[in-house]
């Protein structure tokens, strides 16, 4: 087994997952397995609980387990589907050694950091290692070298170094590399970091930098001597247009040449098709635009794996999507609302605010016959949208939302009763049967889909058949049979699914979903131009 790991220095969000899902992408291409695994030093058990003002999305993976975004760039870069063994939490760690001292495995030891944690840190990452049959193992360590709470996994990694041989591990530091206000590349701050990463016991062997511009050879020349690194190993990794350009940057370094060199891999050649993946979203003629609306659309990862589902598509359909962030908030208080885009989409979300404003947003659309997309919450809120303004049921709501007699929308039954937050919900990965004939059908060109899932509320069965009777078609079911798609045949495209299918959107295989709403919104761009 192979080991690179990831760290960073200097400050956060710099950019360490998609470095790490970049290199995955250059090893997959030269045919070898890769298992990514992402270690998140904060004590939550998992991310779901977690506000996305302050951290983003959370991506579901198929298991269920509710995660940091940057497990979504591992599945999209690496185009692989992962678990929650991929994720490591200082709390998930914390509990595996609580419990196993409650059950006395140690024998009356006095449980400590060193070796008990780094212990159970150690195994997690050599078994999800040697489960998934991997060549390489590719572990990020979040947050930044010197954090408190990063310690005990900086102490499983010095000690993995230590224990394995040496051209079986490759350490990448990532950093930053600032410009002053003459024009000069800082080199200090990278300095200060590989010092900071020498004093817990760990050398680079790799630096990348991270910079507006890409890295002279003379600022490479002065970090490989300070950082006591080969010259060829100071990786440039300077700001792209778009994040799917960092691979080719990388190899563009020769990263991959250097790689295989101090692991002892054979090199290989690419397959190419990311190459080709890159020039098409380089050289795309037309353009979308698509109005997301959401609460969340200050902090823009909050819609991350939307955003990069509709890029996806857009590519597949030929045209560039300009996404118009409307806050749902914001369309409650205004009069009519108007959208001069191609296409509508509503997103996941819970709770009352901004609801009524979403609504608007899917009563234009619906009534204006413009492309739309609902998901989760959009899902919910177009059947709510729809029995009030369609089947006449004026106080429709979702019991989320509002008291009210038709509840069209209710808690699933299995989550009465449940009191605890994380972990909770309807999550994961769950079988979809598909009637013939409809839309959803025509799109995934198959009766069966799996597709996940991050929900507490779902369709109240009761209204179904009034609802249908109005037009409006349930197009796909659970095993369980709780409705999962609705579209309108009438519509030019109305679309919306209880499930997320961003989730498993890919830059070589997009999402059905999204590449028949993207289609949808360039025909009534087309459209448009004509009249």
């Amino acid at each position: 087994m192979k080991y690179i790991v990831i760290t960073g220095g200097v400050m956060s969000g710099l950019g360490k997952g998609i470095t790490s899902a970049s290199i995955g992408r250059i090893l997959v291409d030269m045919g070898y397995r890769v298992v990514p695994i992402k270690i998140d030093p904060y004590i939550n058990i998992d991310a779901g609980t977690m506000n996305p003002f302050q951290h983003g999305e959370v991506f579901v993976l198929k298991d269920g387990t509710e995660v940091d975004l940057d497990l979504g760039h591992y599945e999209r870069f690496i185009d692989v589907e992962l678990t929650g063994e991929h994720n490591i939490t200082t709390g998930k760690i914390y509990r595996l050694v609580i419990q196993k001292e409650r059950a006395g495995e140690y024998l009356g030891q006095t449980v400590q950091i060193i070796p008990h944690v780094t212990d159970e840190i150690k195994a997690w990452i050599r078994n999800v290692a040697k489960k998934n049959n991997a060549d390489i193992c590719l572990i990020e360590v979040g947050g930044t070298v010197g954090d408190i709470e990063s310690m005990p996994f900086l102490e499983a990694i010095r000690q993995i170094h230590n224990e394995e041989k040496e051209e079986d591990f490759l350490l990448v530091h990532v950093t930053l590399v600032p410009i002053d206000l003459n024009g000069e590349q800082k080199t200090k701050p990278t300095q200060h970091s590989v010092k900071e990463l020498r004093e817990l016991g760990l050398h680079p062997d790799v630096i990348v930098g991270r910079c507006k511009e890409r890295l002279k050879d003379s600022t490479k020349r002065k970090i490989s001597l300070f950082c006591n690194v080969p010259v060829e190993a100071v990786i440039s990794n300077e700001d792209v247009e778009d994040i799917y350009e960092v691979p080719l940057i990388f190899k563009r370094e020769k990263l991959d040449l250097y790689i295989s060199k101090k692991l002892r891999l054979s090199y290989k050649e690419e397959n190419g098709r990311w190459v080709e993946f890159v020039n098409r979203l380089k050289s795309l003629r037309e353009d979308v635009a698509i109005a997301i609306v959401g609460k969340y659309v200050d902090v823009r990862d909050a819609y991350l794996s939307i955003r990069e589902a509709l890029r996806h598509a857009g590519v597949e359909n030929g045209c560039r999507v300009n996404c118009i962030w409307v806050d749902c908030e914001d369309l409650e208080k205004i009069g009519d609302v108007v959208f001069e885009v191609d296409g509508i989409l509503v997103p996941g979300g819970f709770g009352k605010r901004g609801a009524e404003g979403k609504i608007r947003a899917i009563k234009y659309a619906r009534e204006n016959n413009i492309p739309f997309l609902g998901i989760c919450f959009g899902f919910q809120l177009a059947i709510v949208e729809f029995a009030r303004n369609v089947a006449g049921i004026k106080d429709a709501n979702s019991s989320e939302i509002a008291e009210t007699e038709n509840p069209v929308i209710d808690l699933l039954p299995e989550q009465r009763g449940v009191k605890e937050l994380g972990g909770t919900m309807r999550l994961g990965e769950e079988k979809i049967i598909l009637k013939p004939g409809t839309v959803a059908h025509r799109l995934y060109r198959k009766e069966v889909i799996y597709e996940r899932h991050r929900h507490r509320y779902e369709v109240n069965s009761s209204y179904i058949s009034l609802l249908e009777r109005q037009g409006l078609v349930f197009s796909g079911f659970s095993e369980s049979n709780l409705a999962e798609i609705i579209e309108l045949p009438s519509h030019k495209f109305f679309f919306a699914t209880q499930f997320h299918p961003e989730f498993k959107s890919r830059p070589l295989s997009p999402s059905p979903a999204f590449l028949g709403f993207v289609k949808a919104a360039l025909d009534y761009k087309k459209s448009k131009n004509k009249n």
